[in-house]
């Protein structure tokens, strides 16, 4: 792909950005070439909105290890290493890493991301497929997941976390914001979220879960521990906990939202110590069976 004044016009770019193009890139310059002048002269954000308008394509920059300011690539990334960049690291497909990745404000991929080490970033975490990590995730802002998580280890979110698809943390996964999970949410430590959280399939956790505010889930839910939320509790089939299961005040306890009634029995049973107060619905079973 090559470009010029004419072909870039017709995205709409802002004027200060085409007069600055138009006097640094030679018309007819290759897409890659223009993505790599814009980045070394610290025009990284027009960088970015250049590979978001104009796509990815087919290549792929296979590098031992990467270290600089930023990169904005717009194909498949291959690092052996390590990636350590102070700004972005953006990928128009797949990145991937036989180290780490830390990244000063975003780490970005239209496709997957997949990491032998952890994932670092001081901004957001976007990937239009699966994100996997080795080792743990620790990001700073948002999480967008157009597919699948992975961390063996520990997943923090200090923003909102949103995929598409399931999640799978090894040990504790903790969000600051909302979490919203379109599949099923398997983790083998706690699940803590400052926010509301809402999974459309199942749920499961080692340890205990904590909402702060409303924990609902198409299918079931199963903790280790406890499950409590400062708002409802809604599972589309059964809710199991190791220890107490407890709503905010004033609000219900709702098992089997999704199966008929005649099903509670086998397909809505409440487990836990004790009945919980405000239960709604479902068929309370009585302390778990270990």
């Amino acid at each position: 792909m090559e470009f010029t004044k004419k072909f870039l016009r017709a995205k709409s770019p802002c004027a200060d950005g085409f007069r600055w193009f138009v006097r640094n890139v030679e018309d007819g310059s290759g897409y890659q070439e223009a993505l790599d002048t814009l980045v070394s002269a610290g025009r990284v954000e027009d960088a970015c909105w250049l590979l978001t308008q104009f796509g990815p394509t087919n290549e792929v920059l296979s590098v031992d290890s990467l270290d600089a300011e930023a990169i904005v690539f717009a194909g498949t990334l291959e690092v052996r290493g390590g990636i350590d960049v102070d700004t972005v690291v953006q990928a128009g497909r797949s990145i991937r890493a036989g180290g780490g990745i830390r990244a000063g404000q975003a780490i970005v991929a239209g496709e997957d991301i997949r990491v032998a080490g952890n994932i670092h970033s001081q901004g957001k975490l976007q990937a239009g497929g699966d994100v996997r990590a080795d080792w743990g995730m620790d990001v700073q802002e948002l999480i967008l997941c157009g597919g699948d998580m992975r961390a063996a280890w520990d997943l923090i979110c200090h923003g909102k976390l949103s995929l598409t698809g399931s999640a799978f943390v090894g040990q504790d996964l903790i969000v600051h914001g909302g979490l919203e999970c379109g599949k099923s949410l398997n983790v083998g430590g706690a699940i803590v979220g400052a926010d509301s959280i809402r999974v459309g399939q199942g749920i499961l956790a080692g340890g205990a879960i904590r909402s702060g505010m409303h924990l609902e889930a198409g299918w079931g839910i199963k903790s280790g521990e406890s499950i409590h939320a400062e708002g409802s509790i809604k599972a589309g089939e059964s809710l199991s906990a190791g220890d107490e299961i407890r709503a905010g005040a004033g609000y219900g306890v709702y098992a089997g939202l999704s199966v008929q009634v005649d099903s509670w029995d086998s397909s809505a049973a409440v487990n836990a110590q004790r009945k919980p107060e405000g239960l709604m619905s479902g068929c309370w079973a009585g302390a778990r069976v270990l």
